[in-house]
C-alpha cells in the first residue's frame, strides 16, 4: 500500500462520512487519536527481500499485543526508498512533514539512512533504524529521538578476532570492498584480533560494487598467512566465496568473515560455502526457545521462514510496543518514552539483549560455521558486545 493510496482513501473516507450527516470534528478527533507509524524501506531493486522480512517482523511484534500501541490503534505509511541514498532527504521529509507520522521506522542501507537521520535530528521524531549499521547514527551523530535494534558494521567483527587467534590463527589477511561498511568492519576487526595478539599482515579492498577477485586472491596466495577474514553481502559475497575455493585456496586458508558473508546466500553459493566461519548476533539455528517460538510464529503467518533481518523488525516492533506501553500511547512524553525504550530488556529471538547510552544494541554474537548449508551455531563468541559510541553527547 503506498502512501499516496493511504492519503486518497482518508480522503474518501471524510467525504464519505460528511455525506452521511457526521461531523467532521468528531471524525478528525478520532483520526488523530491515531499513533501514525512510517516505513521507510526498500521495496524494490536488490534489498526488497529485506524491506518486507523488517516490515513483517514489525507488525508481528505489534499484533502479538493486541495490535495496538500503548492502547492505540495505528495508521501507517509506507514509502519505497529503493535504496537510493540521494532521495533520502526527500522521502524521509514526506513522511514526516506531509503524513506527519509520530515514528519513523527505517532503513536497510547505511547511505539512504544518513539522510533519514539529518530529517530525525533536525525534526525530533522517533526514528528506529532495524538494519543500516553506519557508525555515525550511534556515534557523532547520536540523538536522543534514534534508536538502532541491529548493530554496528563493527559490531560483528569486534567478535571475530579472539576466536579466530584462539584457533592458533596469528596472522591474518583483511579483504574486503572499500566503502564505508567494508572500513567499519575492518575498524572491529582489526581491534579484536591486535587486542588478541594476532597480527594484520595486509589490509585488501576493492571499489564498490567491482567483484574481480583474481588478483587480489594471487596476492593473498602469496602471503600465505593464517587465515583470511572479510566483509561481503549479498551477490558479491557469493562471487567472493566461490573464487576463493576456485583458487583453491579455501582447504589450504580458512575464511572467516562478518556473518553477513553467509547471511541468505548459502543457496547460492553451495559447496565453497562450506566450513567458512562468521560471528554475528543471530543465526536461523539458533538453540533457544524463544527462537523456536518466533520462527513457528512467523512461518505460519507469513508462510516465510524468517531471517535476521525479520528479526530486527521483530525486536523494532518490541522496542516500541514497550516504550509506547510505557506512556500509556502519549508520543508526546518523549523523556519518559525514550527513558523507557533505553533502559528495558528486549526478549529476542536472538537472545535478551539491553541498550546502549548511545542507542545501540549489547548483545552477544555468536561463532558460526557453515556446514551442510546451515549457519550452525558453535557457540557464543563473545557476550554483551557494545559498540564503543565514540564521539556520542546525546544533548549536543
Amino acid at each position: 500500500m503506498t502512501t499516496r493510496r493511504l492519503v486518497l482513501s482518508r480522503g474518501a473516507a471524510l467525504v464519505g462520512a460528511a455525506s452521511t450527516g457526521l461531523l467532521l470534528p468528531e471524525i478528525v478527533r478520532a483520526q488523530s487519536n491515531k499513533i501514525r507509524v512510517g516505513f521507510m524501506l526498500p521495496y524494490t531493486g536488490a534489498y526488497a527481500a529485506l524491506g518486507v522480512a523488517i516490515e513483517n517482523g514489525v507488525r508481528m511484534a505489534i499484533n502479538e499485543k493486541g495490535g495496538k500501541l500503548g492502547g492505540r490503534e495505528i495508521e501507517w505509511f509506507k514509502v519505497d526508498d529503493e535504496s537510493e541514498p540521494s532521495k533520502g532527504v526527500e522521502n524521509a521529509s514526506r513522511l514526516v512533514q506531509r503524513d506527519k507520522v509520530d515514528v519513523l521506522i527505517g532503513t536497510v542501507h547505511s547511505g539512504v539512512q544518513m539522510g533519514i537521520h539529518k530529517v530525525a535530528r533536525e525534526s525530533g521524531v522517533l526514528n528506529i533504524i532495524p538494519n543500516a549499521g553506519v557508525h555515525e547514527a550511534t556515534r557523532a551523530l547520536c540523538a536522543p529521538n534514534v534508536f538502532r535494534t541491529s548493530f554496528t558494521n563493527s559490531q560483528p567483527t569486534l567478535a571475530l578476532g579472539k576466536p579466530m587467534f584462539d584457533k592458533g590463527i596469528k596472522r591474518a589477511v583483511w579483504i574486503t570492498h572499500k566503502y564505508a561498511a567494508g572500513d567499519q568492519a575492518f575498524e572491529g576487526f582489526r581491534d579484536s584480533f591486535t587486542k588478541a595478539g594476532g597480527t594484520v599482515v595486509k589490509e585488501l579492498g576493492l571499489p564498490f560494487p567491482q567483484v574481480e577477485f583474481q588478483a587480489l586472491l594471487t596476492e593473498i596466495a602469496s602471503l600465505k598467512p593464517d587465515a583470511v577474514a572479510c566483509f561481503f553481502a549479498g551477490a558479491p559475497a557469493v562471487k567472493f566465496m566461490k573464487d576463493y575455493a576456485a583458487a583453491g585456496l579455501k582447504d589450504k586458508i580458512p575464511l572467516w568473515g562478518s556473518g553477513f558473508l553467509t547471511e541468505g546466500v548459502l543457496d547460492a553459493t553451495g559447496p565453497a560455502a562450506e566450513g567458512v566461519m562468521t560471528t554475528l548476533h543471530y543465526s536461523d539455528s539458533l538453540d533457544i526457545p524463544r527462537n523456536h517460538e518466533f520462527r513457528l510464529a512467523y512461518a505460519k503467518m507469513f508462510k516465510l521462514q524468517p531471517d535476521v533481518y525479520a528479526v530486527q523488525g521483530y525486536d523494532s516492533g518490541q522496542l516500541l510496543v514497550q516504550g509506547l506501553a510505557a506512556v500509556k500511547g502519549d508520543v508526546g512524553n518523549k523523556q519518559a518514552l525514550y527513558k523507557a525504550m533505553e533502559t528495558g530488556v528486549i526478549d529476542s529471538p536472538r537472545g535478551k539483549w539491553t541498550m546502549s547510552k548511545a542507542h545501540n544494541p549489547i548483545q552477544d554474537m555468536y561463532l558460526r560455521r557453515v556446514e551442510k548449508g546451515e549457519n550452525k551455531v558453535l557457540g557464543i563468541a563473545a557476550k554483551a558486545v557494545a559498540d564503543s559510541g565514540a564521539g556520542c553527547r546525546m544533548n549536543a
